[in-house]
């Protein structure tokens, strides 16, 4: 069984209802202490990355979720989530995240931009993958749908499966272990998308 959490912050009904698409049934979870019950975890996540880690810790929840990943069941983080799963971010000032992953998170630095772009970063891009189940299947050219401001720095070269090219090469998908993240939308991404959620249930 998978659960997605609730820690409201963010959109669980299209989350779920893309596992829905795929014929998995999943459970919206707010309790920390029945994670362990779950065969994987997704983190979903909207808006700033402060206000999720305070969410998480007021619904107790951060020393859950890292004892479901030092299980080692699968988890993946999902935008903000996947963002969440670092060491620190330095969105709105400096606060630590779950340390999942070694690395932290930066917002964009236009001045290295070749042209003018506009931050958020929103719309439809390219994702170059390395080999990894969660991709087993994709479009060879695969775009996927993205929305933010803020992108991880992660320090660990093997864990990046996936980089993106908006004004200059970020991450965009991360992969520790049982831990994975994605940063863009794979429940807005349509076919791709719902294949790396297929994958993920998969797995």
């Amino acid at each position: 069984m998978i659960a997605i959490v609730d820690y409201n912050m963010g959109n669980l009904a299209s989350v779920k209802n893309a596992f829905a698409k795929l014929g998995k049934e999943t459970v919206i979870e707010s309790d920390p202490s029945k994670f362990k019950e779950y065969d994987k975890l997704i983190l979903p996540g909207v808006g700033a990355f402060g206000d999720a880690m305070e969410h998480l810790r007021e619904r107790d929840m951060i020393e859950a979720l890292r004892e479901f990943a030092q299980s080692g069941k699968y988890m993946l983080g999902i935008c903000l989530g996947m963002q969440l799963l670092f060491e620190s971010s330095q969105e709105f000032g400096n606060h630590e995240g779950l340390g999942l992953i070694k690395g932290d998170v930066k917002p964009f630095d236009s001045t290295k931009f070749e042209q003018n772009l506009k931050v958020p970063h929103m719309g439809w891009n390219r994702m170059f993958t390395k080999e990894h189940p969660l991709f087993d299947g994709l479009d060879k050219e695969h775009y996927l749908y993205f929305v933010h401001t803020y992108h991880v720095n992660c320090t660990n070269m093997d864990d990046i499966i996936g980089e993106t090219y908006y004004g200059y090469k970020f991450t965009s998908a991360v992969a520790c272990g049982n831990v994975f993240g994605i940063q863009p939308h794979p429940e807005k991404s349509h076919k791709n998308g719902l294949k790396i959620l297929e994958n993920f249930i998969g797995l």
